[in-house]
């Protein structure tokens, strides 16, 4: 396909299709989060379906995430400047690490370069009581940042 196909191509179609989060936040900054929606459809994650244990995620599907503030922001307490990054999440069993990469335009996670990090924050992972078929994010005015997939429920904050 070429990159004007692509360019036009209906992208609401797709098996996993685009979403946005977008939030402003009580510290002033808009947060926006565009992503590619897949599903669980009867696979296990971890085995059949991404993420698996000690990979670099895209989190989500297709191109990879993109996190954009339009204001400086810290997340967990560290700094990050505006702008747009590759949003990549690596989970060890219980433990996660939000990944926010210089490098925001590309497909998955197949050219991530960990060279191009801007910032890696560890991020609380919980059960969900009711699992997510969808993956989505969620942005509280707060700045809590939620990411539910399967079962598990991510969370970091942006201020």
């Amino acid at each position: 396909m070429s990159c004007k196909a692509q360019d036009t191509e209906d992208k609401s179609k797709r098996p996993s299709p685009p979403a946005t989060a977008s939030q402003k936040i009580e510290s002033g900054a808009t947060i926006t989060i565009d992503y590619s929606q897949p599903s669980v459809k009867g696979r296990t994650i971890g085995k059949d379906l991404e993420p698996m244990d000690g990979q670099v995620w895209r989190t989500g599907a297709n191109e990879a995430t993109v996190f954009e503030t339009d204001k400086d922001v810290t997340i967990q307490g560290k700094k990050l400047p505006a702008g747009k990054y590759g949003l990549f999440t690596l989970f060890n069993g219980d433990d996660a690490t939000i990944i926010f990469n210089k490098t925001w335009k590309q497909w998955g996670a197949f050219k991530y370069k960990d060279a191009d990090d801007a910032l890696r924050v560890k991020a609380d992972v919980d059960k969900l009581s009711s699992p997510s078929e969808k993956m989505a994010f969620n942005i509280k005015p707060s700045g809590e940042v939620d990411l539910m997939w399967g079962g598990r429920k991510v969370d970091f904050t942006v201020k």
